[in-house]
């Protein structure tokens, strides 16, 4: 991050993180009041503020922050509430209106029932499901009902609020709701178990969410797990491919959108396994299945390197369109790597997680904003480009190495 904000006039860091809470996050970069604890704790979601790394990222920031001349800044690009709770969304719209039209009440109702299945933290996702469950259909047709004419209203008197107000409150608090929304969406599709509209309308969500940002900042660098940044439909066992947020942005702004990719070794990564919501946080990585690219990118190197899949040699495509599987955390899911990524970093072992580290590596992308007429902006862009890796495979390895060569120099 530091590399591109000082070499190539990247303006803000996004992460897989609720958006109404990292505003939070954004106010203490740009030297706003309050310890970083609490910011980390109210600021970042999906246990992503637990690890000491992303303190002391946050931490550069700010101090980048006091003497720059462009401040970075930060944005969550998730559904808020940990994906499943709508007061975050719903409560900023209704603080808006407050000040924006103070003579119109929102039916209290519509936030009682919200509240109903709020829940206090990630690891409480369970109880959200029930408590959701538990409801009266009724009363779940009245919030979804509330939800759409709260936006209807605050779009249809956009300009009158914008007066009001300031243009950047409302799109705010417009974008905050629309998430909502889209929780809403989420949270009954699984009351009838439709398990398929959970992903599909999430990383839409997100999508239209990076393009919120990428209207008020030039380049970002986007951070998110592989099944979301990659440029190929999501499959998770149990459910049918659904776009994934790189999709989504790859058919908006093109090759504008640069997506990386990271393969492990072994090490630790988080569970997915039901003792999860019990604290149990992570589970051992084994070592990847033989044909998937994990395996394929362990078996080029025993260090981290990264690899440039646009530039590859003719034997070391060949054998990365052989891969035709990558590993999600401890599932596996079929991918093109090639279509897919543009680079792949590779990290031999994840960081054994604790209190004080994250878990396994995010992942990443950078975008950057078309111009109105259609032409990339190309000031500040990086001249040197990713130099592909060998992957020759290296000896005694437990997966058989493939045989390919590179011609990388």
């Amino acid at each position: 991050m530091r590399y591109l904000v000082e070499r190539h006039g990247f303006g803000a860091y996004a992460m897989e993180s609720g958006f109404v809470e990292g505003w939070l996050t954004d106010d203490w970069v740009r030297g706003g009041q309050g310890q970083p604890g609490h910011v980390m704790a109210n600021g970042i979601t999906s246990l992503m503020g637990l690890w000491t790394e992303m303190r002391d990222h946050l931490e550069w920031m700010r101090g980048h922050n006091l003497t720059a001349a462009r401040p970075v800044g930060f944005y969550g690009i998730d559904l808020s509430g940990s994906n499943v709770s709508v007061l975050p969304g719903l409560d900023t719209a209704i603080a808006y209106l407050a000040q924006a039209d103070p003579d119109f009440e929102v039916d209290p109702s519509i936030r009682e029932t919200a509240a109903a299945f709020a829940v206090p933290s990630a690891l409480s996702l369970a109880q959200a499901v029930a408590a959701y469950g538990q409801l009266a259909p009724a009363r779940r047709d009245a919030l979804t009902a509330g939800l759409a004419e709260l936006t209807g209203r605050m779009e249809g008197r956009g300009l009158h609020y914008r007066g009001r107000t300031t243009a950047g409150a409302y799109e705010r608090a417009l974008r905050a709701l629309r998430l909502a929304v889209v929780i809403d969406a989420n949270a009954r599709a699984m009351a009838r178990g439709d398990r398929d509209s959970l992903f599909a309308n999430r990383d839409a969500a997100i999508a239209d969410t990076v393009e919120w940002i990428l209207r008020r900042e030039d380049r970002i660098m986007l951070v998110a797990h592989n099944g979301h940044v990659q440029r190929w439909p999501a499959l998770w066992p149990g459910m049918t491919s659904a776009a994934a947020m790189g999709m989504h942005l790859a058919d908006r702004i093109g090759k504008d959108y640069l997506a990386i990719g990271i393969t492990n070794g072994t090490g630790e990564t988080l569970s997915t396994g039901a003792d999860f919501y019990a604290g149990k946080l992570f589970t051992d990585l084994q070592p990847p299945r033989p044909g998937s690219l994990d395996a394929l990118m362990a078996a080029s190197s025993y260090g981290p390197f990264a690899t440039d899949l646009r530039r590859l040699s003719p034997a070391d495509t060949a054998a990365v369109r052989a891969s035709s599987q990558q590993r999600l955390g401890t599932l596996y899911s079929d991918v093109r790597p090639l279509d897919a990524y543009d680079v792949i970093i590779h990290l031999p072992t994840s960081p054994q997680p604790n209190p004080t580290t994250k878990p396994s590596p995010t992942h990443h992308t950078t975008c950057r904003r078309r111009s109105p007429g259609g032409s990339h902006h190309d000031q500040g862009r990086p001249e040197r480009r990713a130099r592909p890796h060998p992957l020759t495979p290296r000896p005694s390895r437990p997966i058989p190495p493939r045989p390919i060569t590179s011609t990388s120099r």
